[in-house]
């Protein structure tokens, strides 16, 4: 491809609501620079950026992927990102490297909930942005209602700068607000022409939007729209530029991705009102030699920086990591610092990514996306550099994983293919974590949802060849007492020479502050019980108390008391002792009413106030206490203490009750008894659970 300097790159992401045609508008581009001959879909599973084997089948992405293409005199880097909330991760990975956003609303369902949530990204990170209404060619589409829905629920800096002629089946073109030009599509060729009469009033009304929009950005500018003097077209265009670098103006356009109507409209509108890193200005990182924090701008002459903000697991080509040059520039087979794994790299081969086609490159540049395969150490968020300027970058924050499955392979001795495999999707995924739980023996997987869950399944399937179920998390519930109770434990055995013979007496008692899980006492007076076996009656109880008498569960704040037993002079040994231990373990536990105990975490659920009722109801189902509720800025806060057993699933019943606007954080806080009704379906089914084995 074409060399660049960093002034003439256009780093930009495509956000919105699922299906909303983020990757059909890529592909559009791609088509009208030149770089495909063949205009790809979706439906059809033949698009450029939907590549991957469960993004053709179920016709939506799953992964950020980026698509570089030349347009007049810059080159546009255009990240696809997914608009399903599940693989949130994606966005935030690739809206730490873009410079600006293009947010796709429907043209029939306007405002949803996933314009929402990026536009919220967006304005905390004070990106630039704009609106693309697309599918103006789809029945029932209305431009004019969900501008106007877009300025109710976003602000007065939306400014439209291109209106649609036509709609539905007589959508032809759009009218460019600026050169006051109708751009109609006649095969492959967008031809510019007069404006045609019927939208002088929309035209007058909209033109007047804009012309106050880039008045208001410079103060030359204000002072001849308040006189009266008419703006130039490079007037407008510099006061818009200026508000939209700023974020004060956001520019409003429409169009047909699927028809290509309106896509140049679009990269004309990047080329000219999106900014260049050249304008983001200066960005900190952290001199790892003086640990300070520095003031970097996108300079080609300043030492070279990178950040990595994506890895791919490939199984064949190996990892491949992209990454953002921040500073200076890079050359194939150059030796690079990773400071955050303090160790150094060769970039054997860089290229820029086109989906999954890999196109070789010499040099990349301050500002630039590209990529590079088989780092030894390198993950995501790490920094590369050079190495005698060695600088870090903040990574980027992501979500924490909400919902939590067991993972077991369907083929017993699949176990290491899952952990490799698991291990491979970790690199390349920040949401997703794995922990294996030594007490119940299984290996948990954490994602932002069930379709998340669900496509780690498969990539495990389709990439590391291993078949896996996904089962809820065994509830790690444990044991005590609420009574006082005495127990004798004998053990004697007697077989021809030397015999066994141990004999204890033990009180079982609730510690009921719970400051102890384990306590033991001796009383012994006397000698009744020789010190030398004491030692072996605390390690009997302690084995014992890993697995309690009503379900098996490992027991807590029980206090065990040595008052009194026998020995024989001959037949005395520890294991006796330790036997004997046991036994009146068995005894006493049962006599001193067990009962189940069950964690409770503590819940913080952030919601829109038009979901407090079903969100509070919801709770109290799940056998939850309300503990508060305060305005969190437009949010409201509930927080509730909850049974861990109960809120498996509540990343999914959460989104389901809000649409997706809510979101909740846990931790566990204590263990509580659990209710007798439910603790004997538990008891129950532990004991089946036993028997199977």
């Amino acid at each position: 491809m074409k060399e660049y300097k960093t002034e003439n790159l256009r780093n930009i992401c495509l956000l919105g609501h699922a299906s909303a045609g983020k990757t059909t508008i890529a592909e559009a581009m791609l088509f009208n620079t030149g770089v495909l001959d063949r205009f790809g879909k979706v439906d059809d599973g033949t698009t450029t950026l939907d590549y991957d084997p469960e993004e053709i089948k179920r016709k939506i992405s799953i992964s950020a992927a980026v698509a570089p293409c030349d347009w007049k005199n810059i080159r546009i880097n255009v990240i696809d990102t997914p608009g399903y909330f599940d693989f949130v991760g994606e966005v935030v990975s690739s809206l730490n490297v873009s410079d600006a956003a293009v947010i796709s609303v429907d043209s029939v369902s306007g405002v949803e909930v996933g314009a929402e949530k990026s536009w919220e990204m967006v304005t905390e990170k004070g990106m630039p942005s704009l609106f693309f209404i697309n599918k103006m060619d789809r029945e029932n589409a209305n431009f004019s209602k969900v501008f106007e829905q877009l300025r109710e629920v976003f602000g007065n800096k939306l400014v439209p700068i291109a209106i649609p002629i036509g709609a539905e089946s007589n959508f032809k073109g759009v009218i460019d607000l600026i050169d006051m030009k109708a751009r109609t599509n006649e095969g492959n060729k967008v031809v510019e022409g007069d404006i045609p009469s019927g939208y002088e009033d929309q035209i007058e009304e909209y033109r007047n939007m804009i012309i106050e929009a880039a008045a208001q950005t410079d103060e030359e500018l204000m002072e001849k729209y308040f006189s009266g003097e008419e703006l130039t077209r490079e007037e407008i265009i510099k006061g818009l530029r200026i508000g939209v670098v700023c974020g004060d103006v956001v520019p409003v356009l429409c169009g047909s991705a699927i028809k290509n109507i309106g896509i140049v409209a679009l990269m004309n509108t990047i080329e000219s009102f999106f900014p260049s890193p050249v304008d983001i200005g200066e960005y900190k990182c952290k001199n790892t030699k003086s640990d300070a924090d520095e003031n970097r701008k996108f300079d080609v002459n300043l030492p070279f920086s990178a950040q990595v903000f994506k890895t791919v697991a490939d199984p064949f080509v190996g990892k491949i990591s992209m990454f953002k040059v921040m500073s200076g520039s890079i050359s194939s087979d150059s030796e690079v610092f990773n400071p955050d794994k303090e160790k150094k790299e060769r970039l054997s081969g860089l290229f820029l990514l086109r989906g999954k086609k890999q196109i070789p490159m010499t040099k990349l540049i301050a500002g630039d996306i590209g990529a590079v395969a088989k780092l030894q150490f390198t993950t995501t968020g790490d920094t590369l550099c050079d190495p005698q300027n060695p600088v870090t970058f903040e990574p980027a924050e992501f979500p924490v994983p909400n919902l939590t499955m067991a993972i077991e392979p369907k083929s017993k001795g699949d176990e290491d293919k899952i952990g490799n495999g698991l291990q491979r999707l970790v690199e390349e995924d920040p949401t997703l974590k794995v922990e294996k739980n030594v007490e119940t023996r299984q290996t948990l997987i954490s994602g932002i949802g069930e379709q998340h869950l669900e496509i780690v399944t498969k990539k495990l399937q389709n990439k590391f060849g291993v078949d896996v179920l996904l089962k809820d998390p065994k509830i790690p519930y444990r044991e005590t007492i609420k009574k006082s109770a005495k127990a004798e434990g004998k053990h004697k055995k007697q077989s021809g020479g030397h015999g066994q013979y141990g004999h204890v007496w033990i009180e079982f008692e609730p510690i009921l502050d719970g400051s102890a899980e384990f306590e033991f006492v001796d009383k012994i007076v006397g000698g009744v019980v020789p010190r030398q076996y004491i030692p072996a009656v605390e390690k009997g109880l302690r084995e014992c108390m890993e697995e309690g008498v009503l379900a098996g569960y490992p027991v807590v704040n029980v206090r065990c008391t040595l008052y009194d037993g026998s020995f024989h002079p001959v037949d005395s040994a520890e294991m006796p002792f330790k036997i004997a231990a046991s036994l009146a373990y068995k005894k006493g536990m049962a006599d001193a009413n067990p009962v189940l105990l069950e964690p409770i975490y503590s819940v913080e659920v952030l919601v829109p106030d038009q979901y407090m009722g079903d969100i509070i109801g919801d709770l109290n189902k799940k056998r939850g206490r309300v503990l508060g509720m305060e305005p969190v800025g437009k949010l409201q806060k509930v927080t509730a203490e909850a049974p861990l057993a109960e809120m498996f699933k509540y990343a999914t019943d959460l989104r389901s009750m809000t649409q997706a606007r809510g979101s909740f954080s846990m931790k566990f806080v204590r263990y509580e008894e659990v209710p007798a009704q439910i603790a004997q379906k538990v008891v129950e089914a532990a004991n089946l659970e036993k028997e199977k084995e």
